[in-house]
């Protein structure tokens, strides 16, 4: 990969950046898009600068965790937003910091847990850059929470004429709910303030039971209990009969693991044989539900910041030659689990697709983001599988997945845009009812269609103004 400093024409003059004739892909390997350049600004009027120039594509790009081409497209100049990631303002004593969207949690969790404070919404993993997670409107595994829009104040975006606009509930409303979850649709949100909780710390509880009884012990002990931090449940394959429910919730007790944070040394994280145990064979599967009994034994305490700093390269190798592991995510309105979860599983087992776990989180009902998942009280649930990423198989993973989605919209639930583009326009219409008036307002901010991916390419509506 040649690395250059030039008068690029897409730009018109000349910036202080790295710009690499590329072809980028995204974590999974399987979509490989080739771009004018990448670019990496190192602060919002560097934004400004190159979007003012630019005659457009552009495409955002953060740790790259979305597996569908949202973060590329074809000769679009590839915005990495890495640099972006200093510190603009942190309040501690209001649990507010403002700081770049290239940051990643990491980075906030590090700054934040000296000051005993903790990221109010994420997801698991802590790699993910702050404007990736918004741009796909993240939850994690918080009981009382829901989509990360519940913990912005406000945000700085740089639209498409290079006007920068300061969004917020209260603040030109129409782009706080449009940018959230619009996968860099409007802009380029370079600034974000973040509510921010208290740090405590946390025990973990574990129960397994037959999968029928979740919804019911959800329920009764989880969902009201204020004590509860973190949740989720796992749905063991092959036989998908059996789930565990697993909770950390606050105490007072003493820590039995006094780290406060998890480590980044990606040397010490690596799981490469037991997922491909557990990718391989029912026996590697079956095996693991007996770890799992083993290992949920114990019931250790621990910071909130601790088990909120997972890495991703716990998972790697995420990608090999010929295979990858891959997500996707259903969302149903809680009282709709015991109707779908059987469909969920009938679905896997008819197309033999090798799971190696299912995730159920809960989140509550999205504040108004146009494109939400979370239109009512969900849960969602997490899909981690093993795919060969030759075209049959890929094809092969589009006939299920739009099998589920179908099952998860005679449930009037949705599914998560981040992963790889097997829905119809019809689907995704359907599960994304406000998505003409998504795409109505970028028609308005974005007339020329300057800001675009793959994501956005494929489902856009064509508006009349």
């Amino acid at each position: 990969m040649k690395k250059i400093n030039l008068l690029l024409s897409v730009f018109g003059f000349l910036l202080p950046l790295t710009v690499m004739a590329v072809e980028v892909n995204d974590v999974t390997g399987m979509t490989p898009v080739q771009v004018a350049a990448v670019v990496q600004p190192e602060s919002t009027q560097q934004v400004v600068d190159i979007v003012k120039k630019a005659s457009g594509p552009i495409s955002i790009a953060g740790g790259k965790y979305s597996m569908g081409g949202q973060t590329a497209i074809q000769g679009a100049v590839q915005i990495d937003t890495r640099k972006l990631n200093h510190v603009i303002d942190f309040k501690p004593e209001q649990k507010l910091l403002t700081i770049e969207t290239g940051a990643t949690w990491h980075q906030v969790q590090a700054l934040i847990d000296p000051y005993d404070l903790s990221v109010k919404i994420m997801q698991s993993y802590a790699n993910f850059s702050i404007g990736g997670s918004l741009s796909v409107n993240v939850h994690g595994r918080y009981i009382g929470e829901g989509p990360i829009i519940l913990s912005v104040k406000q945000f700085k975006i740089v639209l498409a004429d290079g006007k920068v606009v300061i969004a917020s509930p209260e603040q030109n409303q129409d782009i706080f709910y449009g940018a959230i979850g619009g996968y860099g649709g409007l802009g380029i949100i370079t600034e974000v303030t973040l509510q921010l909780a208290d740090n405590v710390k946390v025990k973990r509880f574990s129960k397994a039971m037959p999968i029928n009884n979740y919804y019911q012990y959800f329920t009764q002990h989880i969902r009201s209990d204020k004590k509860s931090i973190f949740h989720n449940a796992i749905i063991y394959p092959p036989d998908y009969k059996r789930v565990r429910s697993v909770t950390y919730k606050q105490t007072e007790e003493p820590l039995t693991i006094l780290q406060r944070l998890r480590s980044d040394d990606k040397k010490s994280h690596n799981l490469e044989k037991p997922i491909k145990i557990v990718s391989s064979s029912t026996t590697g599967k079956n095996l693991r539900k007996l770890f799992d009994d083993f290992y949920y034994i114990k019931k250790p305490v621990m910071w909130r910041n601790y088990e909120a700093s997972y890495d991703v390269s716990y998972l790697q190798p995420i990608a090999t030659k010929n295979k990858s592991f891959v997500l996707q995510e259903y969302f149903i309105p809680v009282e709709q689990f015991d109707h779908f979860y059987p469909k969920l599983v009938t679905i896997l087992k008819k197309y033999k697709v090798n799971v190696i776990n299912i995730s159920i989180r809960h989140a509550n009902q999205d504040s108004g983001s146009l494109l939400a998942w979370a239109k009512s009280e969900v849960f969602a649930f997490v899909v981690y599988y093993q795919q060969d990423t030759d075209e049959l198989s890929k094809q092969h993973v589009g006939n299920w997945t739009r099998e589920l989605i179908d099952a998860v919209l005679e449930n009037q639930g949705s599914y998560y845009l981040p992963y790889q583009l097997h829905a119809t326009t019809e689907q995704f219409q359907r599960a994304y009812p406000q998505a003409e008036q998504f795409f109505k307002l970028k028609a308005r901010l974005d007339p020329h269609n300057k800001f675009s991916n793959m994501l956005l390419k494929r489902y856009h509506i064509q508006t009349v103004q």
